[in-house]
């Protein structure tokens, strides 16, 4: 898989996480919308990637998680988010809410929309925010 695998999934599971909340399967949509981040931050990460260069042993470690945080950690975006603005920053603690497990849990409408809304909006979502970067 490469970046722009990467980046295609990001945009495809934002576009299902869509299609699910719109026919009240509120629970998949949080969880899509999870992962359409977790996607595009590993694309972010597979840009510092220079090609035929061999990869960093931690730096793979580390990218093979399902943690927003720690991901932006990896794709070296951390400080660029502390200095992104306050809205972008507000709907970056919605996301970092999800995690691998929440699969597994029940959502409400609500925190589905939260979280698409978060993720999806054209100017200040952190789907937006991250395409600066991938």
């Amino acid at each position: 898989m490469n970046r722009t695998d990467l980046q295609n999934l990001a945009l495809i599971r934002l576009e299902e996480a869509k299609t699910l909340l719109d026919n009240k399967h509120y629970s998949g949509a949080y969880y899509l919308c999870g992962y359409a981040v977790e996607c595009a931050l590993k694309a972010c990460i597979a840009k510092r990637t220079q090609q035929y260069d061999f990869p960093d042993k931690e730096t793979v470690q580390k990218s093979w998680v399902h943690d927003p945080e720690k991901l932006l950690i990896v794709a070296d975006l951390d400080k660029n988010m502390k200095v992104a603005g306050a809205e972008t920053r507000s709907q970056w603690a919605i996301v970092v809410k999800w995690n691998e497990s929440t699969r597994y849990t029940t959502k409400s409408q609500q925190e589905a929309q939260e979280i698409y809304d978060a993720t999806a909006d054209d100017t200040t979502g952190v789907l937006a925010w991250i395409k600066q970067y991938w």
